[in-house]
């Protein structure tokens, strides 16, 4: 069944663009969050070291097979069904209702329309720009400028582009919707433990295990950009602490020619044209192309993997 990816993969991106995300009582994601809330008590980060990497290692390989035997049940379900192999009729249907355990694992148009928010909220004022911002970053928005309220919304956008469209996808090409349910519970899991305070031990595997599913994915991200000064990509991407945020971020400051920094941490670009307004709907008008592009390259590759 090589077509049966490729089409569920257009159907996911096809309802995401008309109905955006599902209500949060049906959102694997949000369920998701809510089992690694569990494991919030201050307790967990008061062990020793060792034993908090060793909780935090059994919490997550916990819950990532509970996320990975569930999806795999639905998936099998879909197969043994409708029998795509059967007929052309079969194979649509399945890969509809594919395409719809597929979409909750991915976010553009959700993402797209925060980022334009902000800039929106600006508009309004500089204090509401930032407050619309707060709800995307993790980082102290209070004294941020105008400039650089837009250098973190391009920078989220940037990032979250892997986190919650291509790298789904990706992993969905290569082992379904294990796959795609595996990488976001990993992604929830560092966003939600892979601090540098006193959790970092209890969500260091987490953080590691991220990493680790996001390399490859990242990178793709990063040449989806089409940055026209590929051949420094390497150099801007190694200038932030993460081994994979900083390559569509980089990607994304040489696309559009803008120096993009987080004040204390990090400069991209550092020559680039400084932020202005209409940057914003630029950014997302080139990560739209990124994902359009990506939808093409990843249904080919799973074609090919399956043909």
């Amino acid at each position: 069944m090589p077509l049966l990816l490729p089409l569920s993969l257009a159907v996911a991106l096809f309802i995401d663009r008309l109905w955006g995300e599902p209500p949060a009582w049906a959102h694997p994601v949000v369920g998701m969050g809510r089992y690694l809330g569990l494991f919030s008590l201050k307790w967990l980060t008061r062990l020793p070291s060792l034993l908090a990497f060793a909780a935090g290692a059994l919490a997550w390989l916990a819950g990532a097979a509970l996320v990975i035997l569930l999806a795999l049940w639905l998936e099998g379900w879909v197969l043994i069904a409708l029998q795509p192999w059967a007929s052309p009729l079969r194979l649509g249907a399945a890969a509809l209702l594919l395409g719809l355990l597929l979409k909750p694992l991915l976010a553009w148009r959700m993402l797209a329309d925060e980022v334009t928010a902000v800039e929106q909220a600006l508009a309004s004022s500089l204090p509401a720009g930032r407050e619309r911002l707060a709800r995307l970053v993790s980082r102290d928005t209070t004294a941020l400028s105008e400039a650089e309220v837009r250098e973190a919304a391009i920078e989220t956008l940037a990032e979250n582009l892997n986190d919650s469209v291509i790298a789904p996808l990706f992993w969905f090409a290569i082992a379904g919707l294990p796959g795609a349910a595996l990488y976001r519970f990993a992604n929830t899991a560092d966003a939600m433990w892979g601090y540098r305070d006193e959790r970092e031990w209890f969500g260091k595997w987490a953080a590691r295990a991220d990493d680790l599913l996001s390399w490859l994915p990242a990178r793709l991200t990063a040449l989806l950009l089409w940055p026209p000064r590929a051949a420094r990509l390497w150099r801007e991407a190694r200038r932030t602490p993460s081994p994979n945020s900083g390559w569509p971020m980089a990607a994304m400051a040489l696309r559009l020619d803008r120096r993009l920094a987080k004040p204390g941490v990090y400069v991209l670009h550092a020559e680039g044209q400084p932020v202005r307004a209409g940057d914003m709907a630029a950014a997302c008008a080139v990560a739209q192309r990124a994902v359009l592009a990506g939808a093409v390259v990843i249904a080919a590759f799973a074609w090919a993997l399956r043909a």
